[in-house]
């Protein structure tokens, strides 16, 4: 494994994610390019103005000065009020589930199936401080809608291959959106500090196929 693989995002699983690692790869481009480009000018005029001795007031340049940022927010804001947007769109959700946050686990209520629910406590395995003993288990491209509470103090339901991060509030029901379209367990942690066991409370999602989901939720209910 390359050792880049380790400063970047997790692999999207998502198409959320998807557009927010294209968005940051974007931003970070401009602004390197913005980088270089200060770096030079500031290099040349510094040079330029020891050996000439000349005033570097210029009015040109000032106003390029000035327009140049504007046009860049113009060019960064767009693609990030698109994505904005389609993170809290909450348009016909094929699939609603209920989390709720406790000191220190996580409970899931899939409200559409009977208040079929189950708590989620992690264990002590090969992933550490990963790993739970009852996974959340969704199915592969259905646009989930994810209700999110809490019954004591604030947590934060994270998991980073979705693009998804929503805090736990306690008397407040946040909520969120998110559609998988990659197979697999994914792995996340609360993000608030929530207490003294706050990181031992983490998130585990698997993904399963159609079929798959309805004989685990027959299994299990």
């Amino acid at each position: 494994m390359s050792m880049w693989s380790n400063v970047s995002f997790q692999n999207s699983a998502s198409f959320t994610m998807e557009q927010m690692t294209f968005f940051y790869d974007f931003s970070f481009l401009i602004i390197l390019m913005i980088l270089v480009f200060v770096m030079y000018m500031m290099v040349y005029l510094t040079f330029e103005s020891l050996i000439k001795c000349y005033d570097l007031d210029n009015q040109t340049m000032e106003s390029f000065w000035t327009v140049l940022p504007l046009v860049i927010l113009v060019f960064l804001a767009f693609p990030s009020i698109r994505i904005l947007y389609l993170m809290d769109e909450m348009k016909n959700p094929m699939l609603t589930c209920k989390v709720l946050g406790h000191q220190w686990f996580w409970s899931y209520e899939y409200s559409d199936f009977s208040s079929f629910e189950f708590d989620s406590y992690m264990v002590f395995n090969l992933m550490r401080l990963l790993e739970v003993d009852n996974c959340f288990v969704i199915p592969l491209g259905l646009k989930m809608r994810l209700l999110v509470s809490s019954v004591d103090v604030l947590h934060s339901w994270t998991v980073p291959a979705f693009g998804v991060k929503v805090d736990s509030v306690p008397g407040r029901l946040n909520q969120l959106n998110f559609t998988v379209n990659r197979l697999g367990i994914y792995f996340g942690q609360c993000s608030e500090i929530c207490g003294v066991n706050h990181s031992f409370m983490p998130i585990m999602v698997e993904v399963v196929l159609n079929r798959g989901f309805s004989v685990w939720l027959e299994n299990s209910s």
